[in-house]
């Protein structure tokens, strides 16, 4: 009886056994499905590098065309500034060529003053000659004639009355050719002295004159030097635009290439989520119901799903899912059980987790702040489980969770889900 007890025990625990591990099929399948997933994250990593590469690349050529944005900015700026140097610079060409101008018209005034004194003083000078010549030529016939002309004019007078006028007469007459030669000589003096100060005053506005032209040449010099300096930027300004063109041209080049391997990463985890849903469907199914909130329910709803106003480029657009704003930091939650199939930044949605549940669903979390990412990829997580922090990453002008919902890769309206 013991023994057959015994036997009894024994059959029911292999009966067991067996229905509870997978059929053959099945575990041949899991076998499978496990060799394609490290297939798939070895394809992944791959691309994950070219996309970080590229990435890279795309930012190294943004910040060299930032650079020489800012290098154009400050050329430009020296280009006012140079061409502001001009305007005052000619301002002041033309003040020197109107004082040079006058200062001319001054030195033609002088010199013409010197001539007309230079003139005066030859006429004083003939006539303190001419007056000198006469005086000599009266003294000569007194010493040919002797006194006696004289006294032959003063004896000739017929009365003593007569006497005394010739005498008078006669006195006068020497006495005025004296006057009249020392009044010469003083003009004569008086003349030479305004010769001289004109002179010195002709010296005087050509040593001005030609310091203006000197000033002028100078200017003139510096205004050349500044359109030279002008030239020279508005030339470095030229080879700056080809390099923002050319490291434009080079960071669209490597973000082609980038989103090219970040489809590249959906389509390989779209195969990821295919394999995933196929083994979560053995192990685990997801066989439908509400969701749980990924962020705490008191957070304000902030954009719904659909077509909007882009906060960013101000063009229509289709929301994919939904915002909650949040301040930087607040927990994120896992909307229900799966596996992480993406935690990491991409291009407009930041950093991001994407959670496999199975049956073709996907939930999408994005706009995560830098470190707040708490799960890896191909990490399990449990309903309501803490995945990431609330961030301002990637397209965003602001804090808040971007919540998506995907079935079959298709971004659906989440409400539904949450409902």
């Amino acid at each position: 009886m013991q023994k057959r007890k015994s036997l009894w025990f024994i059959a029911v625990a292999m009966l067991f056994v067996l229905a509870v591990q997978p059929t053959g099929g099945e575990a041949a399948s899991l076998t499978d499905i496990q060799r394609q997933l490290e297939a798939t994250k070895q394809e992944k990593r791959e691309a994950e590098r070219r996309a970080a590469n590229a990435q890279q690349q795309a930012n190294n050529a943004k910040n060299k065309a930032a650079n020489a944005a800012h290098e154009k900015e400050d050329l430009e700026v020296r280009i006012k500034e140079e061409q502001a140097a001009i305007t005052n610079l000619m301002v002041e060409i033309d003040n020197a060529s109107l004082n040079k101008m006058k200062t001319q018209e001054e030195l033609d005034q002088k010199e013409e003053e010197l001539l007309k004194t230079t003139i005066e003083l030859e006429q004083a000078e003939d006539r303190v000659a001419e007056r000198d010549k006469l005086l000599q030529s009266r003294m000569r016939l007194m010493y040919t004639n002797g006194f006696v002309s004289y006294m032959d004019v003063l004896m000739s007078a017929t009365s003593f009355s007569d006497f005394i006028d010739r005498f008078d007469a006669l006195q006068s007459i020497l006495m005025q050719d004296r006057d009249i030669l020392e009044q010469q000589k003083q003009e004569k003096v008086f003349v030479d002295q305004k010769k001289a100060e004109q002179e010195i005053q002709l010296a005087e506005v050509k040593t001005k004159y030609k310091k203006l032209e000197v000033y002028e040449l100078h200017l003139v010099k510096k205004e050349q030097e500044k359109e030279v300096t002008i030239a020279s930027y508005n030339n470095n300004v030229k080879l700056l635009d080809s390099k923002i063109a050319e490291y434009g041209e080079l960071a669209e080049h490597y973000e082609d290439i980038s989103e090219e391997q970040e489809k590249l990463l959906l389509t390989i985890a779209s195969k990821e989520s295919k394999l995933l849903a196929e083994q979560q469907r053995i192990k685990n199914p997801y066989t439908g119901g509400k969701l749980g909130m990924p962020i705490k329910s008191s957070y304000r709803l902030t954009s719904n799903f659909g077509t909007r106003i882009h906060p960013i480029s101000g063009k229509r657009h289709t929301h994919t899912g939904i915002d909650f704003a949040a301040p930087q930091g607040t927990s994120i939650y896992a909307a229900e059980d799966g596996i992480v199939i993406v935690a990491q930044t991409m291009s407009g949605y930041g950093n991001t987790v994407i959670i496999d549940h199975g049956n073709g669903l996907w939930t999408l979390y994005a706009h995560i702040r830098n470190g707040g990412i708490k799960v890896d990829k191909g990490d399990s997580v449990k309903k309501g489980g803490k995945i990431a922090e609330v961030g301002s990453t990637g397209n965003s002008t602001g804090p808040h969770l971007h919540f998506e919902v995907r079935k079959n890769e298709v971004p659906i309206n989440p409400s539904s889900y949450l409902k």
